[in-house]
């Protein structure tokens, strides 16, 4: 993954070549130097040096103070190696209070020695000289030996002893034969008669030699299926632990690896199978193996080869693991950029929660937790009973058929916890509200003639503490809003409060509710997954008092009493009048239902079981849809949202038949619980002195209890992608009071997803700010329409997405500073509208007789197309264009106001995949403009179009089909220029101060392409005509794919290559020379982004932010204007 493990494949020649394109600082004859000033990259090395944590990432070494059981703070951030990512860091064995570890750090031929300063807060200091060195071999272990010396494992099979102090010599050298190609290797002893090395190597085989003797191995374990990717050597032990791309890990028994009285056979203990994917480091924990693989998953394995503990939350493949001898700490990084620590628990679980039968009387129907030690059941004849867990005794609160078959069960507590309020209703249409701990008293209502078939209670502001808000559904979507207030030593007293209609379906009854904030409002959810929102008023009209009450007093009434006042309270409920929705928001969660309502920072969040929850707001008295989110993968069915003080987002819902509690911040299941699904009757109650589940089973109440214990799992560094990141916006600048300002980024990646992030340069990392998940593939391109001016406070900019299964997304974000967040960025999303091929395709007519649409077509390009937005078009449409892998240039309207993404216009001039499209606007001296696009395909060819006449078709057609219409034809193209041999990667348009356009272009050649094109008027009705001014090619101007390119300036240029060069080129009349070339530290190179920034003394400066595995933020100044030539004499 390294740019320094390359140079030893290209060969002598691209060897040379690389190196003379290398440019120093200083160096170029005054040429600006681009400086990287952030990166994010995958973590492919991390070490405990005491009590720091140091993990490489890229070529820097960031530093974690751990301080007992508190959290772990950064502490510190260096540039250690050069054009190399750090692969591996030892610590040098001492005493643990030393006021300095020295830590090497290594990878590819380079090598470098830290030391990491203990004291307020660990600091990163070079060592012998403070340069990297180049050893000249690929070093692929290092270890302390005696005097301060360093052992290496290198590259070809050789071990070395290396003193690295002063200008750095060999003291020792070695070759080792018989090996084959190796992938990794450990090392073990102190001196050079004893050093031992064991590789792992491509064919399987873990070979062992001793330095001193090292012309044949001295052993050879055999037993893997694949290439051994790491190996670790516990010396007490005598235990060794490999693993390999065949997904196993195993242990064997080698004794002293450097021969002598501990040596043994070399025999195979354990073989541990489990991982889903190649296994790319091994720790040994005792005489246990912990291991991390690809599958994102770190299992630690119990004697027998079983996974006694499997930690997941990356979101990308695991690279580097790490164990702290002193704490049992943990600390995995991987490919997703993010550090994380894990803290031993107290007690570590050998399988799933243990459910203990609570022998419930009778067959109970439902369930329900009221705290985490206090558990109700309302069986199938209608009788209420309690549970104290710690007793395991049940206790009547209601006898048989007090509330009849088909009972509904709701409680809500009341402050002090030692009181609840339980409300059950029946198919008789009866309401009985009782107060736990009193029995006696119990207000018993007739609400409705039918069976009652929702009831649901809510949390509405401003009411007392002894009141609360019940709201039940009756027959014909009939829903009334009632205030239950507790008079102590008495009945509850009722009060009607509202009416309300549920719109027509065939399950027509309410599954929850929330009172809004703002107030006057309610937001219910209803079974056919529509969300509904009422008005609402805080005083009441009718009151029901309690029917159980005769005087006062708590003693039952007749039976004559009751019926006479709950047929009074129907009588007195038709007076008032009934209510019908402000807005409402139809199957929004699927047929399934809605599971819960949510109020919380301002939002309103919805769940549902189309394993979906979503966040909207209110807007002029209507519910706005912002985003749609999906937690995580196989979680069909949300129940409830539940936000943490420390600003963690739980997920309850179930994977399968499982009940699964899931954190969004380290996208873990922290509880996973097989209850048999969520169709059968569950409550779940969490507390700080403890969590319990229950659930109905074999008809019986099955409890899970359990004490809380603290975050096993703490993020050092975020994850951003679990795969490469395929492309990157920048979206602006946010000004944030206190701190330095905010480059805030978009990227879309192959995990399909894109992500909102803000990025410091202070801190050299990024913080995800949302993510947006609503792609079914991956996301290669993305498009922003910024808006007219920029905004000081925040900026909403229209954001396009698209990629994988043909399939666009619109958003709006709204970007500001928020100092309560961690990032000090709030990123709001509006989801704004989608658009798939396929389902254009099913809606068109004769479809039968039409070639269905390619599913496996990819949109590779987009470009907003500037200019449609105006008051020059009748209505205010945003165009964009796409590039697509079928061979076809296509043009999609968006009307923001309708919510709608319309296809308005495709060309398969091309015939082939196209790979890049740009649209500008140029405007004539009267005014007069035009809209020209460009599109790039694979045969090297570079295409312009005029489509200003499709679009004003465009926007007459849509005006008249309301938003709906058939696609266009492009025409023919004005012109085609053949720019390269094969496929264009990148492409960029920029007009010049005269008026002509720059276009520029690189392609998988390597080589580089700028004409020069000029804009005129034809003759007569000719329309629009492109003329080739200048052509300026340069061939080979990198060694790999260009696949970045930007023009700066009109003698500027700036372009990125997979060869992982970012090289400054001026513009003459000679052609392209290159002024100077800074490596960066991002291999497979996507997509490049750049903008202008200008320093506080008024210099201009340039910045470019690169993606592709990871992302990287250089800047550089705008070098000197070259002397003008002298006249001849």
């Amino acid at each position: 993954m390294s740019g320094g493990g390359r140079g030893s494949a290209w060969g002598p020649a691209n060897e040379r070549r690389a190196q003379r394109r290398r440019v120093e600082p200083g160096d170029g004859g005054g040429a600006a130097k681009m400086e990287s000033v952030a990166l994010v990259a995958p973590v492919t090395a991390l070490e405990f040096a005491g009590d720091v944590l140091l993990a490489g990432t890229g070529p820097e070494v960031a530093a974690f103070r751990l301080s007992g059981a508190g959290p772990a703070v950064a502490a510190g951030r260096r540039i250690v190696l050069r054009e190399t990512s750090v692969q591996g860091l030892r610590a040098e064995p001492g005493p643990a209070g030393g006021a300095a570890v020295r830590v090497v750090a290594f990878g590819g031929r380079w090598l470098a020695v830290l030391a990491v300063r203990r004291g307020g807060g660990a600091r990163l200091a070079a060592c012998g000289g403070g340069a990297a060195r180049e050893l000249g071999a690929r070093v692929w272990e290092a270890r302390w030996a005696a005097g301060g010396r360093l052992a290496l494992a290198l590259g070809g099979g050789a071990v070395a002893l290396y003193e690295w102090r002063g200008g750095g010599r060999w003291l020792r050298r070695a070759s080792c034969g018989g090996a084959g190609a190796l992938r990794c290797a450990v090392l073990a002893g102190t001196g050079w008669e004893r050093l031992a090395l064991a590789a792992g190597t491509a064919a399987g085989a873990v070979v062992v030699w001793r330095a001193a003797a090292a012309e044949t191995p001295r052993r050879r374990l055999l037993g893997h299926r694949g290439a051994v990717l790491a190996l670790c050597y516990a010396a007490p032990r005598g235990l060794l632990a490999s693993a390999s791309e065949d997904r196993s890990v195993r242990l064997w028994a080698v004794g002293a690896l450097g021969g002598g009285p501990g040596e043994r056979d070399g025999s195979c203990l354990l073989v541990c199978y489990g991982h889903g994917a190649r296994v790319a480091a091994v720790a040994l924990r005792g005489p246990c193996p912990v291991s991390a693989g690809e599958d994102s998953a770190c299992l630690e394995w119990d004697g027998g080869g079983g996974v006694r503990r499997a930690r997941r939350g990356h979101r990308g493949a695991l690279r580097a693991l790490a164990l702290r001898p002193a704490g049992g700490c943990l600390a995995t990084g991987g490919d997703d950029g993010g550090v994380r620590l894990w803290r031993p628990r107290r007690a570590v679980s050998d399988g799933a929660p243990v459910a203990v039968a609570l022998r419930a009387p009778g067959r109970p129907r439902a369930v329900l937790l009221v705290g985490p030690r206090r558990v109700l059941a309302l069986d199938e004849e209608g009788g209420l009973a309690e549970c104290e867990v710690p007793a395991g005794r049940w206790v009547p609160v209601l006898p048989p058929a007090a509330v009849g078959p088909r009972g509904l069960l709701a409680a809500a507590p009341l402050p002090g916890g030692a009181e609840a309020f339980c409300a059950l209703a029946g198919g008789d249409g009866r309401l009985l509200v009782v107060v736990l701990g009193h029995a006696g008293t119990t207000t018993k209502l007739r609400l409705f003639e039918g069976a009652v078939h929702g009831l649901s209670w809510a949390t509405r502001p401003g009411l007392p503490s002894d009141t609360a808000a019940l709201l039940a559904s009756g027959p014909n979507g009939e829903m009334l809003w009632l205030d239950v207030t507790h008079r102590p030593g008495q009945a509850p007293c009722v009060w009607l409060m509202g009416r309300y209609l549920l719109p027509p379906c065939k399950q027509r009854w309410h599954t929850c509710a929330a009172f809004l904030p703002q107030g006057g409002l309610l937001v219910c959810g209803d079974r056919r997954g529509s969300l509904l929102l009422f008005p609402c008023s805080s005083s009441p009209e009718l009151a029901a008092g309690s029917t159980g009450i005769a005087d006062g007093s708590a003693s039952p009434a007749n039976e004559d009493s009751g019926s006479e006042l709950e047929l009074s309270y129907l009588l007195q409920k038709e007076g008032l009048p009934i209510e019908t929705p402000l807005s409402v928001l139809f199957g929004l969660h699927g047929k399934t239902g809605v599971t819960s309502v949510t109020c919380h920072g301002g939002y309103i969040y919805s769940t549902g079981r189309d394993g979906c929850y979503r966040q909207l707001r209110l807007q002029d008295q209507k519910l706005e849809v912002l985003q749609k989110h999906r937690p995580c993968k196989g979680l069909q069915w949300l129940e409830e949202l539940r936000f943490t003080p420390g600003g963690d987002l739980l997920v309850l819902g179930f994977h399968a038949d499982n009940f699964v509690v899931w954190s969004s911040r380290t996208g873990e299941n922290l509880h996973c619980i097989p209850c048999g699904g969520g169709h059968r009757s569950w409550s779940y109650c969490s507390s700080p002195s403890a969590e319990a589940f229950a659930f109905v089973k074999c008809g019986d109440v099955m409890l899970c209890h359990r004490q809380p214990e603290p975050c096993e799992q703490q993020v050092l560094l975020s994850s951003l992608h679990g795969r490469e990141i395929t492309c990157v916006q920048r979206l602006g600048t946010v000004e944030v009071p206190g701190h330095t300002a905010l480059n805030v980024f978009v990227t879309g990646s192959e995990d399909t997803t894109a992500c909102v992030l803000a990025l410091s340069e202070h801190s050299r990392a990024a913080v995800p700010l949302t993510r947006l998940s609503d792609h079914i593939s991956s996301v290669r391109a993305l498009a922003l329409a910024r808006p007219a001016g920029p905004s000081a406070k925040g900026s909403s900019t229209l954001l396009f997405s698209a990629g994988g299964r043909a399939q666009i997304e619109c958003y709006r974000l709204l970007c500001a500073a928020d100092l309560a967040s961690e990032s000090a960025v709030a990123c709001q999303v509006t989801h704004v509208a989608s658009h798939r091929l396929d389902e254009h395709w099913e809606r068109k007519k004769n479809r039968h007789k039409l070639v269905k649409v390619d599913p496996e077509t990819r949109y590779m390009s987009l470009s907003v197309i500037p200019g449609t937005s105006s008051e020059h078009l009748p209505t205010p449409w945003e165009f964009l264009a796409a590039a697509c892998s079928d061979g076809s240039v296509r043009v999609f309207g968006l009307l923001e106001a309708a919510r709608k993404l319309v296809l308005v216009a495709e060309s398969f001039h091309h015939q082939r995949c196209v790979l890049k499209v740009e649209a500008f606007l140029h405007t004539w001296a009267g005014g007069e403009r035009r809209h020209l696009l460009c599109s790039a395909a694979t045969d090297g060819s570079v295409t312009f179009w005029d489509i200003t006449n499709p679009i004003k078709d465009a926007v007459d057609a849509l005006h008249q089909g309301e938003g709906e219409m058939q696609p266009l034809a492009l025409g023919t193209p004005l012109l085609t220029v053949m720019a390269h041999s094969c496929g264009v990667n990148s492409l960029h348009i920029h007009q010049t101060p005269e008026g002509p356009y720059l276009v520029a272009s690189g392609s998988d050649d390597g080589s580089i392409h700028v004409c020069l094109l000029e804009v005129a008027l034809g003759e007569g009705t000719a329309g629009t005509c492109l003329c080739v001014l200048e052509r300026v090619a340069r061939p080979c101007a990198h060694a790999a794919h260009v696949t970045g390119i930007r023009v700066l300036q009109p003698d500027l240029l700036l372009s990125a290559s997979v060869d992982q060069r970012l090289t400054l080129w001026r513009r003459g009349p000679g052609g392209l020379d290159m002024l100077s070339t800074t490596f960066f530290h991002v291999p497979d190179l996507a997509e490049l982004d750049c903008w202008e920034v200008t320093e506080a003394g008024g210099e201009l400066s340039y910045c470019c932010v690169l993606c592709g595995q990871g992302l990287e933020v250089l800047r550089g100044t705008c070098p000197p204007e070259p002397p003008p030539l002298e006249a001849p004499q």
